[in-house]
């Protein structure tokens, strides 16, 4: 049975398996501090005589579509994600384990970080509504900082799904990928030709298994030993100028918004290709990362930030929205965006932003682990089912509707109905999580 690990003890380099991909760490963690820029520079609030009026300041720049062709790394975190998943299963399944106890020890990582933030979400929406803050402003904040909930229904989703798809890969590889890409772009014509954007919502499932899947390729070594032959590097960056080309032939096409961003809820088949061209890139710059995650320091930063990577995930917008909250009483210089002094200031208060949510992650990073009570015994199939889809509902709301009063009192209540559910199951044998 796997023992809960000290919050701030760092791993020696002893203690880390051989067969574990440090670039993998060190991308995933890169991915997560993108987010968070990305994330503090789309965030401005300015107080006026009419009340608070909020911004994106990144979205009104003008390159600002352009560079979403590089800056949308989503695919890359489910690659990633489909990396770390499939070699989980296989070790699941080498220790004698089921499908069951895979899914069981998943879901508890994602769902148990959830409650705390859907419980805080609740109480200021009813707390603020009680208090007579306006609805437009709580609507502001917690629809703001609920954006990164579509993430929980959409990984859920594809990590629940790898015993399934690993089997696919397994027996069908290069072929379970063509029927993937195949549904991704009949939901994109049916879409398309009716109009009807409620379609795309299917690919929520076809568009991230298909992204993920790459990942099993990732770690089966087929980029890796295509990079190794003659001319590989050379047919890598073919791959990312093709992907490139057919993502810009479905935007002339008016299949995809050129933001790549708005590509992403309801998710379009610019992900997937997206997805193509960033496992390419990934396996290029792999080498590079290996090395520099030689260095202690290196492994230290990404060792902080990755043990406590939902709980980053989750609280850095609430972060960012309080420091902008902040700025509201200070003289209008500092909250006025897209000006000189603005973008000036962007590296400090980035610095600042990543420093408290660490420091709030470091209690939180507790929901992370899985504690004894849940480490014994897997639920029966029917509890698991439901905790599973009671999650994933509740993430799901949040992505379709926004996090607002009602989606965030039944956020906590599945997730605190799911948990429960957990706790209750068979006398078994010790699962390893």
């Amino acid at each position: 049975m796997e023992t809960k690990r000290p919050l701030l003890k760092l791993p020696k380099s002893a203690d880390i398996p051989a067969d574990r991909d440090l670039a993998v760490d060190a991308a995933r963690v890169g991915c997560l501090l993108l987010v968070v820029l990305i994330h503090l520079l789309m965030v401005a609030a300015v107080a006026t005589p009419t009340g608070i009026v909020f911004s994106k300041p990144l979205e009104d720049q003008t390159w600002f579509t352009e560079i979403t062709w590089v800056g949308q790394i989503m695919p890359l975190f489910f690659i990633l994600g489909g990396y770390t998943g499939i070699r989980s299963w296989r070790s699941t399944v080498a220790r004698g384990e089921t499908a069951s106890s895979y899914v069981y020890g998943r879901l508890l990582r994602l769902l148990r970080p959830a409650v705390p933030f859907f419980a805080v979400m609740a109480l200021l929406q009813v707390g603020g509504s009680a208090l007579g803050i306006p609805g437009y402003i709580l609507d502001g904040i917690t629809g703001g900082v609920g954006t990164p909930l579509w993430f929980l229904a959409a990984f859920l989703l594809a990590q629940c799904a790898v015993p399934f798809t690993s089997r696919l890969h397994e027996q069908h590889r290069w072929r379970a990928l063509v029927l993937l890409g195949a549904a991704i772009i009949i939901i994109d014509m049916i879409t398309a030709l009716t109009g009807i954007s409620a379609i795309a919502w299917a690919n929520f499932l076809f568009v991230w298994l298909f992204v993920q899947q790459l990942g099993f390729f990732l770690l089966d070594g087929s980029l890796a030993r295509l990079r190794g032959r003659p001319g590989g590097i050379a047919w890598l960056l073919a791959i990312i100028a093709v992907s490139y080309l057919l993502l810009t032939l479905g935007v002339l096409a008016g299949w995809y918004s050129p933001n790549m961003l708005a590509n992403q809820n309801p998710p379009r088949g610019a992900l997937a290709l997206l997805g193509v061209a960033q496992l390419a890139a990934f396996q290029l710059v792999a080498p590079l990362l290996r090395r520099a995650m030689r260095a202690r320091a290196l492994q230290a930063v990404v060792f902080i930030v990755g043990s406590r990577a939902m709980s980053v995930y989750l609280w850095h917008l609430p972060v960012i929205v309080v420091l902008t909250g902040i700025l509201l009483l200070m003289p209008k210089v500092f909250q006025i965006p897209g000006t000189a002094f603005w973008w000036i200031t962007r590296l400090p208060a980035y610095l600042l932003a990543l420093t408290l949510v660490l420091l709030l992650a470091t209690p939180l990073a507790r929901f992370e682990s899985i504690p004894a009570k849940y480490r014994t015994g897997t639920p029966a199939a029917l509890p698991l089912a439901a905790a599973v889809l009671l999650t994933f509902t509740a993430a799901f709301l949040v992505t379709v509707a926004g996090l607002l009063l009602p989606t965030a009192v039944f956020g906590i209540t599945a997730t605190t109905v799911a948990l429960l559910l957990l706790r209750s199951r068979p006398a078994a044998a010790a699962t390893r999580l």
